[in-house]
């Protein structure tokens, strides 16, 4: 079986677009304009039966309808298939890359890889360099005896129940909007015609990655038999301090890490692993909430176990939606040494009620909950450790009703849940209304008004919570604030919300500047 060859070496300096024969070249502008028609009928086909169904026709007619086009595709496709690969083994740079590639899976030697890396290639046809099961140590064995990472076996399970219950429920409607258009809509970096019309920038950027950063490809398997695309770019041999620091990205719902958040703390000089969502580029799979997590688990587990970077050297960086898979990660690898939530939100509800249809508000939610429920506010409050997050001040996609309205950002209640969680003392009644005022304000000036207005004492905030940490401070909750007055109640609830919160004056999708990239505050 051949793989599409994109760019292969001309030297050890320069590489070039791999340029294929005419029969191939033919034969491949044919299987890619049938692959694009397939996707568009895919897509459209919902709408299709709807149609057909209104105009009177059986509804068994319309399904026969729309799947012959799918019967006449296999055997035409099958016949169209035989002819690049003619093109392909009669073509000396073909021959040579895929003798590279077969000795690579045959010895799998660091050798062999990095030959295998100077070519940009179909990724399915990449070896393995990782399972999830490769780590024997107590670290993981724990995860999996506190139940945070679900067994292959208990994933099947779970799977097979979630296929048949809709079957025999009144939840067959929810079950067929979130595996239809509803996974689409919440991650549409997964959809193949984006993909292709975005290939051409995405093999730019991973060049780049490589060539320029030095970025090691690899291809990481996790416990549900999907495989994800990573890049790590080492930087601990740099005379940079925080290139000994790991900074984990997780992209949002349209990014890939050769074009998404990775650049920033890439700039900063950190070193760097940024990995794709399951179904997005290189990566296989769909990206539901389940496979998110298990391929955040074997991205931790490589990072860990096959890079060398200790938990408390690594840092998670997650832009939008990215904050599920950090948060999860956050909850299950507690010593990690710290959060930081770009652009994020709190709950995924009232950001699905916002697009669709008010009459769609039972279903809206009930499709969410039960299949793709990214509830980060939750997991966020397992974590114990440094959290900042920075909030993009006209945000237009996590804002529930206008970019100018900034009390509707998400990031609002994700911080209030993340202080009223660890600081409920503190947070009770007056805290939570001063920290609402402050995340009210519109511009820095008057931000820093309304903090100036309650008279915050820095140091003073700061040496009460030294001296609660020393004297009774453990895990989160604390019940510092409880004998204290009104005003000081005030200050702290400031205070700790100015430590959690970094506002950037930006729209959602400005890739933050390295110098907006700053560690999140500890005692």
């Amino acid at each position: 079986k051949t793989r599409q060859l994109f760019k292969c070496p001309i030297s050890s300096q320069q590489e070039s677009y791999y340029q294929p024969r005419s029969l191939e070249k033919h034969a491949d502008s044919v299987l890619a304009l049938a692959s694009v028609l397939w996707s568009i009928s895919y897509y459209s086909s919902p709408l299709a039966v709807f149609y057909l169904y209104r105009k009177g026709m059986e509804l068994l007619l319309c399904v026969n309808a729309l799947g012959g086009s799918a019967g006449l595709r296999l055997p035409s496709q099958k016949c169209c298939l035989f002819f690049p690969g003619i093109g392909r083994w009669t073509n000396p740079q073909y021959i040579q890359f895929i003798t590279i590639l077969e000795d690579a899976h045959r010895y799998g030697t660091s050798e062999h890889k990095k030959k295998l890396a100077s070519y940009n290639f179909d990724f399915r046809s990449w070896p393995v360099d990782f399972r999830w099961d490769e780590a024997t140590t107590s670290y993981c064995k724990d995860l999996h005896e506190f139940g945070k990472l679900m067994s292959c076996e208990f994933i099947k399970e779970r799977e097979y129940t979630v296929r048949l219950q809709p079957l025999f429920s009144s939840f067959l409607n929810s079950y067929i909007v979130a595996h239809t258009f509803g996974r689409r809509m919440l991650y549409p970096g997964s959809m193949y015609l984006l993909q292709k019309a975005l290939m051409p920038v995405l093999l730019q950027g991973q060049a780049r990655l490589v060539e320029e950063c030095n970025g090691k490809r690899a291809k990481l398997a996790t416990c549900d038999g999907n495989e994800i695309d990573t890049m790590f770019m080492d930087r601990r041999e740099t005379s940079e301090p925080q290139g000994q620091k790991l900074v984990i990205c997780c992209e949002g719902n349209a990014g890939f890490y050769e074009i998404g958040c990775l650049s920033t703390p890439l700039d900063a000089g950190y070193s760097v692993l940024g990995w794709n969502h399951p179904g997005f580029a290189g990566s296989t799979g769909v990206p539901l909430p389940q496979n998110e997590a298990n391929a955040m688990d074997v991205v931790m587990q490589y990072a860990i176990h096959r890079l060398g970077f200790l938990p408390e050297d690594i840092l998670l960086y997650a832009w939008s939606i990215g904050g599920f898979t950090a948060t999860w990660a956050a909850m299950s690898y507690p010593d990690i040494s710290g959060l930081i939530l770009d652009a994020s939100f709190d709950d995924l509800v009232p950001l699905a009620l916002k697009v669709m249809p008010e009459s769609w508000r039972g279903l809206v939610t009930r499709t969410v909950r039960q299949h793709l429920n990214l509830n980060n506010g939750e997991q966020l409050c397992w974590y114990q450790g440094p959290v900042l997050l920075v909030r993009r001040t006209k945000d237009e996609i996590i804002t529930t009703t206008v970019p100018d309205d900034i009390m509707s950002n998400r990031g609002n209640n994700l911080l209030l849940k993340l202080l009223t969680h660890r600081y409920p003392k503190v947070m009770a009644e007056e805290g939570v209304r001063v920290v609402r005022e402050w995340l009210g304000a519109s511009t820095p000036m008057e931000e820093a008004s309304i903090y100036s207005s309650y008279e915050v004492e820095d140091d003073w905030c700061l040496s009460v919570l030294k001296s609660y940490k020393a004297e009774d401070g453990g895990e989160f909750p604390w019940s510092v604030g409880e004998d204290m007055t009104p005003e000081g109640r005030r200050q702290l609830a400031l205070f700790l919300a100015r430590k959690h919160l970094q506002n950037f004056e930006a729209t959602h999708c400005t890739p933050l500047p390295s110098q907006e990239f700053n560690l999140p505050w500890s005692l």
